[in-house]
């Protein structure tokens, strides 16, 4: 008997948490409430009443593109282009050792094959 009665709770308290619970529903809270107050108009500090004047933009003038000369692959003899300077960002316009690094190793996986062993082409083309 007692067992059962211990069922009979223990059942009815699953019954009522599976129960769908509904929260209060009042029609005048709403989370999304607009501010009680608006902004006040924008006011000039000087009083003065002109727009504000925006210069014309000047044409920015573009990097000269420099293409050093051929390189002669060490393995095979054959002269490939090399490809032009983009980002000269050393000194005075020059192109630094990390640009020419990039340059370098860039052009070697460009020409692929033809540029035979990519770290000799790179050697040669970062020391030209």
């Amino acid at each position: 008997m007692r067992r059962f009665l211990s069922l009979a709770i223990v059942g009815l308290l699953t019954a009522g948490a599976a129960a769908p619970a509904y929260a209060q529903s009042t029609d005048s809270y709403d989370i999304m409430r607009p501010e009680p107050w608006v902004a006040p108009k924008y006011q000039s500090p000087r009083g003065t009443r002109e727009g504000v004047v925006i210069p014309r933009s000047q044409p920015v003038p573009q990097p000269r593109a420099q293409v050093p000369p051929p390189i002669v692959v060490p393995q095979t003899g054959v002269a490939l282009p090399n490809f032009p300077t983009v980002s000269p960002s050393g000194p005075g316009g020059r192109e630094t050792y990390q640009d020419r690094a990039v340059r370098c190793a860039h052009q070697a996986g460009a020409y692929g094959a033809a540029a035979g062993d990519r770290n000799a082409y790179i050697g040669t083309c970062i020391n030209q």
